[in-house]
């Protein structure tokens, strides 16, 4: 007598946290954009100090936990992509998938961004040909200091599935299978891992302040400490089968946690850091006890909200209808091309005259379908079916 293996459910609730990242992901540079609140490819007019407060406050809760997020997904379904294919067709498809979309967007898509800004924003009359020429020989880097623009993503998820795939052939050991539902870390060691992490930022961030950016691979590496903990953490995951024994009661109480280090206890540590006086300085690194409470708020924040959300979405959001999976299966495309829809979208819209926070609103509700329903065409046509 044989019996059947169990057949694996598909986790609708990642893809559908997949969703929501990359929509935050096109909100977090459409702040920036009206709200001044970090760099980015375009920034419009002047934004009062209450804009660029609101600006600011969004995309640091974002950037404390969404790009974190998204690594500890891609790291949880690394090891069985390898174990399914193997250590020469995993690489393959990791340089199909990330190489050829990373070298497009280098290639193609970051100089016709920066072609648009220059003719609709800095009046060059030069031809498509000329600015390719000066954009090739390096004299943008001065004006637009994000050379691939949010690439960095892609080339930094094919060097992390590169230096796997070289320590799984290092050390040859026997594949553990994957459990199910396994026994997920306690509070305190949540705690405690969010506490290493916020003091290995800190330390990093004494020489290599918030902004610090390594040119040669355009990688922000004040912020990586948290992206390759969470990407090891999606790798252990995967095999202990945290996602599907997280309880609800340690997502309420993580999801708390976020929300409490929101919005109480981030005002109090911007007023008494006298970052609302403008002295942000002490924030972005150094050794100031700003830049460690941020370090460290940064991670609570993470764990709240990475803990909190995938119980929520596991209760709740464990479906998908027909849109649901058209927009899963669309957002690492969407995640390819919102820059040029957005920046383009903002540059047509820039006659109109509006407070900044009315009209960040405005174009993000026309900047989020307009990037699903672009990507869900662009993977649709024949070369990107196997890619996107």
């Amino acid at each position: 007598m044989t019996t059947e293996k169990p057949k694996k459910t598909r986790m609708f609730f990642v893809d559908n946290l997949r969703i929501l990242l990359i929509v935050l992901l096109i909100l977090h540079h459409l702040a920036i954009t009206y709200g001044h609140s970090g760099m980015w490819y375009y920034l419009e007019g002047r934004p009062d100090d209450l804009t660029n407060l609101v600006a600011t406050l969004f995309t640091a809760v974002n950037q404390a936990f969404f790009l974190g997020f998204f690594f500890m997904i891609s790291g949880y379904f690394t090891p069985g992509s390898y174990d399914r294919k193997g250590a020469g067709p995993f690489l393959k498809d990791r340089l199909l998938r990330l190489g050829i979309p990373l070298l497009f967007y280098i290639i193609l898509i970051d100089p016709l961004i920066i072609y648009g800004l220059e003719v609709n924003v800095r009046g060059f009359q030069g031809s498509l040909g000329d600015h390719l020429a000066r954009y090739f020989n390096g004299q943008y880097v001065q004006n637009f200091s994000l050379a691939t623009g949010p690439g960095w993503f892609v080339e930094a998820w094919l060097i992390f599935a590169v230096m796997y795939a070289l320590w799984r052939l290092l050390i040859k050991s026997p594949v553990t299978p994957a459990q199910g539902e396994g026994k997920a870390p306690s509070n305190i060691g949540v705690a405690g891992f969010a506490l290493l992490l916020g003091a290995l930022t800190f330390t990093v961030r004494i020489w290599l302040p918030v902004g610090w950016n390594f040119a040669a691979l355009n990688l922000q590496f004040p912020y990586f400490v948290q992206y390759i903990g969470l990407f090891v953490v999606g790798l252990i995951a995967y095999r202990r089968g945290w996602l599907l024994g997280i309880s609800d009661a340690m997502g309420k109480l993580w999801l708390g946690v976020a929300i409490v280090c929101i919005v109480v206890v981030l005002p109090v540590v911007f007023v008494l850091g006298g970052a609302l006086e403008g002295n942000v300085g002490p924030f972005i690194g150094g050794l100031h006890w700003q830049s460690f409470a941020l370090s460290v708020w940064e991670q609570f924040v993470c764990m709240g909200m990475v803990i909190g959300l995938l119980v929520l979405f596991r209760k709740r959001y464990n479906h998908q209808g027909n849109l649901a999976k058209a927009l899963s299966a669309s957002a690492y495309t969407v995640f390819l091309i919102h820059a040029p829809v957005i920046v383009f979208l903002a540059l047509a819209l820039r006659g109109i005259s509006l407070h900044p926070l009315l009209k960040f609103p405005l174009v993000a509700l026309m900047a989020v379908p307009l990037c699903f329903l672009i990507a869900n065409y662009l993977r649709q046509l024949p070369l990107a079916r196997d890619i996107l």
